[in-house]
């Protein structure tokens, strides 16, 4: 036991003065004679043996009276069990990601745990308050109501080491209480170590009570037909789905097609036909669990003409006519030494076709080209300088030439999952007629094999750039080399190959992802280009390159949706948002990872823990019952005692 006012307890001397006064108060008895002087005796006897007893009852009532208005005032207490941590800074990190959109016991996560920390939090608990999107640094829930009350879902997902990372900048001498509100969908164990391990941390982990949930996962070009396109949509399904739910397709707001999609499996595909023009629209169903992932939007842009230039001699690259035809490609070729070096900027696609020198201003031009976009297939020569060709490729990512092998091998192994094929198969072939090369190039990459060998080595691969692709094959493709100009492959290889997907295919971009888009316009030195819609707006990081600018998006926009690229009040370019989907599974909830940390049910179990831990347990009431509980002894002790 310790006291706040341990000085007052010297006043316990003041005891003595009660004891003396006991002691040294004597009263002399008066004699007075009666007739019968034996029963007087007896009577004088009774009387100063009783007198004694209340004194001293009187005394001990007294001292303790006092005693307990002294230790009262000196105001003891028993020190707090987690006394160390009193002056911790608390920081509360809310997930708001999608997930949280799930329904509790008591409605929506996220829509309880706000409400929560409205009704539980101490008003004079300062705290910093950090979202997926928004930080409230050193505030309290007065000044913070109305921010808290608007809390909405973020388009980001929660990721709790940066939320972490922004706590420990907050550099201070005391220690830091952390409440960490998540479903944990989608946590992993290395998220968890960059948690201080001396924070004094709690978590909190909401579940939902229904967990089936159907997502539209992506939309993708299945197929291009001549006035048409097919459209592939992809949905997912987690739990157990027993009905078919409604599908409806729709452009510019407008229902174009509609369906019904039974879940046979966990996943299915779902086609629409749509002409081949301008598309500016989305696809949606009707799913009551989680909301966030029943929209996915799109775009298309009608097809222009994609410009392909070949340098190499004119009959090695005679198949390439016959690819690139006149309705749907700008396609020529020039040899190295009458190549114009101006229109190289105008190409979305080149190919190196045997080359067997590599002059270094074309070098150069082609590293500047692929990195605003333009697709480079590199097929190399017999006669190359591996040395040479080997620098030339390092430029681009890792990926050289070995050793010339001079072996007949068959080309076995396609990886039907690589974009590259996507809708050129409706099935996985196997009974196919395998083209060969005489000789090749040992290929050394850590990128994943396109087409293979039958030893597994590595035929055809890809760096892949994040507005472009480089393409290189291990072997010359003549026809003195090679019959692959005769295999089927070879079309959609080469189609694909010099097609850009932001130029020709489906556009969705993820909210978050901050993948470069790339817009063929010019802009003067004082235009920008703005990104809006009729319920947002935003200017978007941009670069100029030539006749294109290159567009960032950072974290923008917040909500999904179509919007449009305009240059003043002219739209330049349609282009979509959406969601990422890596929260629509509800079953990834990684709450048993959770199990060497504090989990608390809510709010109001943190406080109260924090509250009696910290608080010192203050007893100076007792003794003032006690006090009080003696002086009512003293009263019935003058009255009932003679």
């Amino acid at each position: 036991m310790q006291f706040k006012h341990p000085e007052i307890l010297y006043f316990l001397f003041v005891l003595v003065i009660p004891i003396l006064v006991h002691l040294f108060q004597l009263r002399r008895f008066k004699t007075e004679y009666f007739t019968n002087v034996r029963i007087l005796k007896e009577l004088s006897i009774q009387t100063r043996k009783s007198s004694k007893i209340k004194k001293w009852l009187l005394l001990v009532t007294r001292l303790l009276l006092l005693t307990a208005l002294i230790i009262a005032f000196a105001q003891p207490f028993f020190k707090a069990k987690d006394s160390k941590n009193k002056s911790n800074e608390m920081y509360i990190v809310l997930d708001n990601s999608y997930s949280m959109q799930a329904k509790g016991k008591k409605g929506e996560l996220l829509k309880r745990m706000v409400q929560e920390l409205l009704e539980n939090t101490p008003e004079n608990q300062t705290f910093s308050l950090i979202t997926n999107n928004e930080t409230y640094w050193n505030t309290d829930i007065k000044s913070i109501q109305k921010e808290v009350q608007n809390i909405n879902y973020s388009a980001l997902p929660f990721q709790l080491e940066s939320a972490m990372a922004k706590i420990k900048s907050r550099k201070s001498t005391n220690n830091k209480d952390v409440i960490i509100i998540s479903d944990a969908i989608g946590l992993k164990s290395k998220q968890l170590k960059s948690i201080d391990e001396n924070f004094n941390t709690y978590f909190i982990n909401p579940e939902a009570e229904q967990k089936n949930n159907i997502a539209i996962d992506s939309v993708y070009m299945s197929q291009t037909l001549n006035d048409f396109y097919q459209i592939g949509v992809n949905l997912k399904s987690y739990g157990e789905q027993d009905n078919a739910i409604p599908i409806g397709l729709y452009n510019n707001n407008k229902l174009v097609a509609k369906t019904l999609v039974k879940f046979e499996k966990s996943e299915t595909e779902i086609n629409f036909t749509i002409p081949k023009k301008d598309f500016n629209g989305y696809v949606s169903i009707n799913d009551a669990s989680l909301k966030y992932d029943n929209t996915y939007y799109f775009s298309i842009t009608k097809p222009e003409k994609t410009n392909v230039i070949s340098i190499g001699k004119t009959d090695k690259s005679a198949f390439l006519n016959r690819i690139y035809t006149p309705i749907e490609f700008n396609y020529s070729n020039s040899t190295i030494e009458t190549l114009d070096y101006n229109t190289l900027e105008k190409q979305d696609a080149i190919i190196l076709n045997e080359l067997e020198n590599l002059p270094q201003a074309l070098v150069t031009n082609l590293k500047s080209f692929v990195e605003k976009g333009c697709n480079l297939v590199f097929i190399p020569s017999s006669e190359s300088k591996i040395t040479d060709t080997n620098q030339f490729l390092g430029t681009f990512g890792q990926i050289q030439l070995g050793s010339n092998q001079n072996a007949n091998k068959l080309i076995t192994k396609i990886a039907f999952q690589h974009p590259l094929f996507q809708s050129v198969f409706e099935k996985k072939i196997d009974n196919f007629q395998y083209p060969n090369t005489k000789h090749n190039f040992e290929l050394k990459t850590t990128n994943p094999a396109i087409l293979s060998y039958e030893d597994q080595s590595c035929f055809l691969s890809s760096i892949p750039n994040q507005v472009s692709n480089v393409y290189v094959f291990a072997a010359p493709i003549n026809k003195m080399n090679s019959n692959f100009q005769n295999s089927p492959l070879i079309v959609p290889i080469f189609y694909n190959m010099s097609q850009n997907g932001q130029k020709t295919g489906v556009n969705a971009l993820t909210i978050g992802e901050n993948q470069p888009f790339l817009v063929a316009t010019n802009l003067s030195k004082d235009e920008i280009l703005e990104v809006k819609n009729d319920n947002e707006k935003f200017i978007p990081t941009q670069q100029i390159l030539i006749n294109k600018v290159k567009l960032q998006f950072n974290d923008y926009p917040i909500f999904a949706g179509n919007f449009g690229i305009y240059k003043k009040d002219e739209i330049v370019r349609n282009i979509s948002f959406n969601y990422n989907r890596s929260e629509s599974n509800l079953e990834q909830s990684q709450s048993q990872l959770l199990t060497d940390y504090k989990v608390v049910k809510s709010i109001e179990t943190v406080f109260n823990s924090l509250l009696s831990d910290r608080s010192n347990d203050e007893i100076w009431k007792i003794f003032v019952i006690l006090a009080l509980l003696f002086l009512f002894l003293e009263v019935l002790i003058q009255k009932l005692v003679k």
